[in-house]
């Protein structure tokens, strides 16, 4: 497959040169690649937006319990907690990223955003950034393009998966993804975006992938809630002008450089970090002997 841009300075200076806008290019790589019309393209916009909200609302309105336990109905508890630590609004948001990643978690249909892992952090987002702003399907839409044009270029230029890159990759580019739609959802320019897409991978630089018992529910769940926080608090720092220094293609340069660094127990391997720890230990080997149970259970 073909790449998008090989950086965020050349899709800049492609819109500028074209007198497009910053989806433009994105909706017309998604033509030629997927070999679609613009009219199929949108129904799969509208179609993953759907999706997103159905987990959104299923996390919040059905039982949410994991096979493990360690998932039990976080998004609906969050919600329902009478004491705002913040806003109503900032509980929801919260609330809602829960939902969305517990939805996976429990073996529900999510968007991989970029991936299942981080699937909780643009719904949240988006979901609570519609409702409070009223903004119309077609700009979410615009948004998703975005997003997706964000995630090519990290891809590329630092990798999107735990394995590769830690929890840094995944949550990292979900909530740069989500930032950048923010921006451009409220009215922000190129420039505000990229730059909320740096201060975002600033903010995310480091994060280990340290799933315990080698489940993708803690801590990836709390981090999803986490990172749609930061993709808000980004946003709304670069809808502000206030620059983050150091430019987008660096700032994804280094999360490559940092991937790259990190031992490999850190990266999806359940070998460091929470996962061995003595309580991540013990579930584990929980969690090994109960999936033992049931091959041996179901071969009588």
């Amino acid at each position: 497959m073909a790449v998008l841009f090989e950086t965020f300075l050349e899709w800049k200076e492609y819109c500028e040169k074209k007198n497009v806008p910053l989806y433009q290019p994105v909706l017309e790589y998604e033509i030629r690649e997927k070999e679609r019309t613009k009219e199929e393209i949108q129904t799969a916009l509208e179609n993953a937006f759907l999706v997103m909200k159905d987990a959104v609302k299923t996390g919040l309105h059905e039982d949410m319990t994991s096979r493990s336990g360690m998932i039990e109905n976080g998004g609906k508890k969050v919600m329902k907690t009478p004491v705002n630590v913040l806003s109503e609004e900032f509980k929801l948001l919260v609330a809602r990223a829960l939902a969305a990643k517990e939805v996976n978690s429990c073996m529900g249909r999510v968007v991989a955003a970029p991936t299942a892992g981080a699937s909780g952090i643009l719904p949240g987002v988006l979901v609570t950034l519609q409702e409070l702003h009223k903004i119309e399907d077609e700009k979410i839409y615009e948004g998703l393009l975005i997003a997706a044009g964000i995630a090519l270029i990290m891809e590329k230029k630092s990798g999107i998966a735990g394995a590769v890159g830690g929890c840094q990759a995944e949550t990292g580019t979900a909530a740069a993804m989500s930032s950048g739609a923010i921006v451009h959802c409220l009215g922000g320019n190129i420039d505000m975006i990229f730059n909320a897409v740096a201060i975002t991978t600033q903010c995310m630089l480091g994060l280990v992938c340290d799933p315990v018992a080698g489940l993708v529910e803690v801590p990836c769940v709390v981090r999803n809630a986490s990172a749609a926080a930061i993709a808000n608090s980004s946003a709304q720092i670069a809808l502000a002008n206030v620059s983050g220094v150091i430019p987008v293609d660096e700032c994804v340069d280094a999360m490559g450089e940092v991937g790259q660094s990190m031992e490999d127990r850190y990266k999806e391997t359940a070998l460091g970090g929470l996962a061995a720890t003595p309580t991540g230990k013990s579930i584990s080997k929980k969690v090994l002997i109960s999936d033992i149970d049931i091959i041996d259970s179901s071969e009588e």
